[in-house]
């Protein structure tokens, strides 16, 4: 309540609402623009994008991070590509991406270009934190695969998988809407953030703004929620390294 005020008075105190829309203001055109089925057909869709971006580079990030730890010639033959793709600007990828695959499914191909070094390097991380001295005493009595999988290498990956995700998650929903902005989809989120801005709709470049804050916080807390159940399935606490 102390920001909204703030930012109420900053707002009262420009009286261009060009420059700058309270929270009011940003409230009355989100309860506008919600009463409208183009609206919630571009935030599902904004949705369906980022979410399928961001789950194909979590499934990849962890196959990844095994094949690297399981094969450590593996993990030093792909470390140059992880890092060019952690350093090279999501601009690029963007500009790379409408030229390859189009508009339609840039923001899934930048969210899984930003999701999945950070997975990949924390699945890797995350098993080679494992007890040595639990894996020897596995090798020594012959504990199966699978029970060695479970109840060693998941507890060491679980706090590195809720930390990278922390992480992730924000990084997605940024890159996959700046992305929009850029390559304009139809039907996205995006595209309605470019619009406001050609109309110099202020008021609706806010309201759509708390719309990507509240899909990106749902979001997160939903698959923070099932990291950590699938913990607490095995009595090992989900709290972030």
């Amino acid at each position: 309540m102390f920001w909204l005020l703030i930012w109420q008075g900053i707002a009262w105190k420009l009286g261009q609402p060009i420059f700058l829309v309270g929270p009011w203001e940003a409230a009355q055109a989100l309860l506008r623009l919600c009463r409208s089925a183009d609206f919630w057909q571009a935030a599902f869709s904004s949705l369906g994008r980022i979410g399928a971006g961001f789950s194909l580079a979590f499934a990849a990030g962890i196959v990844g991070g095994v094949a690297a730890y399981a094969f450590p010639w593996l993990g030093e033959l792909a470390a140059p590509v992880i890092g060019l793709i952690k350093t090279v600007p999501v601009a690029s990828f963007v500009i790379l991406a409408l030229i390859w695959a189009g508009a339609e499914n840039l923001a899934v191909i930048i969210s899984f270009l930003v999701v999945f070094p950070i997975l990949y390097l924390n699945t890797a991380a995350g098993l080679r934190s494992a007890d040595r001295q639990l894996l020897e005493m596995a090798r020594v009595f012959r504990v199966r695969p699978l029970s060695k999988i479970w109840h060693i290498y998941r507890p060491a990956l679980t706090p590195y998988l809720v930390s990278a995700c922390q992480v992730a998650l924000g990084m997605a929903w940024k890159s996959g809407i700046a992305a929009e902005v850029i390559g304009t989809p139809a039907r996205s989120i995006g595209e309605q953030l470019y619009m406001a801005k050609v109309f110099f709709s202020t008021d609706e470049l806010f309201a759509w703004t708390a719309v990507v804050a509240a899909l990106s916080f749902l979001f997160e807390r939903a698959v923070l929620a099932l990291l950590k159940k699938a913990a607490a399935c095995g009595g090992i606490s989900g709290t972030a390294a």
